[in-house]
């Protein structure tokens, strides 16, 4: 083969001139600056925390974010109050920068039961151990979306309060088979009234549940002693219900609950048990086990 320098020249020079017309289309986005210098200034030493709260975060900030390979180390992100509803979750929920997650802090987010939905079927998010979902818009349709999906097996905590799931969405956590590792469970001013609760009672799926927050839901004397006499929460150890609809009669089944033979803290206040019945929860065999028991 003959060798021409002359050759190697020509052909060097027509490739520099097509790479000068036709210059390679590079797909990767930019990293913002000004996101580049947030993150920098909101991640931990470690790169195991990024904490964003309140940062007008959007669908673009979490473009940018997906960009930044060293952000793969984050275990806590939180991303509280900022302006997530309206594709920002999908971008989340499809970026593998995020494959580490352990706990996701989405509250006060007007979330609604499309980004639940996104969150449930994310190929990303399947090693959570805590989601925040507290303060938004899902319903017990978004409910049954997270409480059937497959990527939360892993899951320990779950808030969902002040979102409206109702008694509905009450039973689809109660009745779901995918969420094994459950321990902790929110549930304040969710609208779950007696029926909700009664739901929660009867569920053996929750049988390894340990804290199970109730406040603000309606609830009376049957949800009460429903979860009072419940065959399986026998392993809680701490339990709210405070601000609910409780008399009396609900009031001495707590008193006499063997189901609550674990219990470390329970918390009861601003219902409407009379003082004679509260005078016989402080002198019960429970309240003598109890570590806080907080009843005005």
């Amino acid at each position: 083969m003959i060798f021409s320098v002359k050759s190697f020249k020509l052909k060097s020079l027509l490739s520099l001139i097509y790479f000068k017309r036709f210059p390679l289309e590079i797909k990767t986005l930019a990293v913002n600056p000004k996101i580049d210098q947030l993150v920098r200034s909101q991640l931990s030493a470690d790169g195991k925390l990024l904490d964003l709260d309140d940062k007008e975060i959007g669908p673009e900030e979490l473009k940018s974010m997906a960009e930044m390979d060293d952000l793969s180390t984050v275990e806590q992100l939180y991303l509280s109050h900022n302006f997530l509803a309206g594709g920002a979750v999908e971008i989340l929920a499809q970026s593998k920068i995020w494959a580490n997650l352990r706990s996701l802090y989405l509250n006060h987010n007007n979330l609604g039961d499309n980004d639940a939905e996104f969150l449930a079927q994310s190929p990303v998010l399947k090693n959570l151990n805590c989601l925040m979902l507290e303060s938004n818009n899902i319903s017990a349709k978004g409910a049954e979306t997270l409480a059937t999906s497959e990527n939360f097996k892993t899951l320990e905590t779950l808030f969902m309060d002040t979102n409206p799931i109702g008694p509905e969405g009450a039973e689809f956590f109660a009745k779901s088979t995918h969420l094994p590792s459950l321990r902790a469970l929110h549930l304040d001013s969710t609208g779950l009234g007696d029926e909700g609760a009664i739901a929660l009672a009867d569920s053996p799926q929750l049988n390894l549940l340990s804290k199970l927050y109730l406040c603000s839901n309606n609830i009376g004397n049957k949800g009460v002693i429903a979860l009072a006499n419940s065959p399986y929460l026998t392993n809680l150890t701490a339990l709210s219900v405070w601000r609910n609809e409780i008399r009396d009669e609900g009031g001495r089944a707590i008193a006499k609950s063997k189901t609550f033979s674990k219990l470390e803290r329970l918390y009861m206040s601003l219902n409407y048990i009379d003082r004679p019945v509260r005078k016989i929860i402080r002198q019960s065999e429970l309240a003598a086990r109890l570590k806080t028991l907080v009843m005005d």
